[in-house]
């Protein structure tokens, strides 16, 4: 909610000042001053502990692990973590100014793990200049109208959610056929092959395992836009040191892990769906009836990195996003309806040449 600095305060090995981050590129803490570079200690890449659905809050720390300040957007109710001595006079998410500082003493889940930053700011705005200036319908004047001064680094937070899910299905299967009818077509009768199908009952059962089914906790970032950057490689996934957070922002989760849990069943369940229809013998299938049972049912809450730009165009605000781990990039833009509008005049005017073309070829 404010630009990239400041952050959580770590002191430098090499010359003391209390202002050491973690460097995207380097990938390793850095002092600003003196350029000495420290590894995180204990962060390296290892296996998240998994904790049950069914007991969480009773296995969890809370807090971030060191001091913070936090501050709520008014508009859209993000709420994002910060350190340091900066204030935060904007929202990330949505360009709201209505921002207030709030409590930081919340009881919330810490996350356990994160995929640090590895896209620096540099390659973050050239992302977003790259992208602003593609697309044949937007604004003419939309690249110089839209500007990513307020592109930030924010860890974003995730649930990710383990399963075993036990599926009995129940189904028609159909079997396609041929048989010899007469028929009439343009005045003449003739003998055609017709496709018929014949219907048995069928059923089975199927058992497969679900791993890091990603669910967005975020309030200021909606959940398709969000969804289409969830390409991360969760096998990177790093233990939680507030070290990572320095010079960062982190927003705190706002969909709590019962929601989170709900969203995460009903895409299992779409897969399940999917697995048991494949299931099904014979050319085709109706009336599919899938019923699931759940097991060892786990979850991690992380924080993913995303760059994020709200830009203003005609008064209207749009996100840019920038997957902070593989550079992956997505975002809203205004559409230009005159574009639009004479690119299918164009398209009629080829139709109708095409058309008219094969009206005068057939008259010949």
């Amino acid at each position: 909610m404010s630009d990239v600095s400041g952050g959580t305060q770590f002191p430098c090995a090499a010359c003391g000042a209390p202002a050491m981050a973690w460097d995207a590129a380097a990938q390793r803490m850095r002092c600003p001053y003196c350029g000495h570079t420290a590894a995180v200690q204990g962060g390296a890449v290892g296996v998240p502990a998994e904790h049950s659905v069914d007991a969480a809050q009773s296995q969890s720390q809370t807090g971030y692990g060191t001091a913070v300040r936090v501050v709520q957007c008014q508009t859209c109710g993000a709420t994002v973590s910060f350190g340091g001595a900066d204030i935060s006079t904007h929202c990330n998410f949505c360009g709201s100014q209505h921002v207030l500082e709030q409590d930081s003493q919340r009881n919330v889940i810490r996350p356990e793990s994160l995929v640090p930053f590895a896209v620096n700011t540099e390659t973050a705005k050239q992302k977003f200049d790259a992208w602003i200036g593609s697309g044949w319908f937007r604004p003419s004047d939309l690249k110089a109208m839209a500007k990513a001064d307020g592109l930030a680094g924010i860890y974003i937070p995730f649930w990710t959610f383990d399963a075993w899910v036990d599926s009995q299905w129940r189904a028609e299967a159909g079997y396609h056929y041929y048989e010899t009818e007469v028929v009439v077509e343009n005045g003449t009768k003739m003998q055609k092959q017709v496709q018929k199908t014949r219907w048995q009952p069928a059923h089975g059962h199927r058992r497969d395992h679900h791993d890091d089914v990603l669910v967005v906790a975020s309030r200021g970032l909606p959940r398709k836009l969000a969804d289409r950057l969830a390409t991360f490689d969760t096998s990177q996934l790093r233990p939680y040191d507030p070290n990572f957070l320095a010079g960062w922002q982190a927003e705190e989760y706002a969909v709590g892990l019962d929601d989170a849990w709900g969203h995460a069943a009903q895409k299992i369940e779409s897969a399940q769906r999917g697995k048991c229809m494949n299931d099904v013998p014979g050319d085709t299938h109706r009336g599919l009836q899938v019923q699931n049972r759940y097991s060892d049912k786990s979850y991690k809450h992380i924080l993913l990195p995303l760059w994020i730009s709200s830009y203003q165009y005609s008064g209207k605000a749009y996100r840019f996003l920038v997957n902070g781990q593989t550079g992956e990039v997505s975002g809203e833009a205004p559409t230009s309806w005159i574009k639009v509008a004479l690119f299918v005049l164009l398209l009629v005017v080829l139709i109708g040449g095409c058309l008219f073309g094969m009206t005068a070829l057939s008259d010949g």
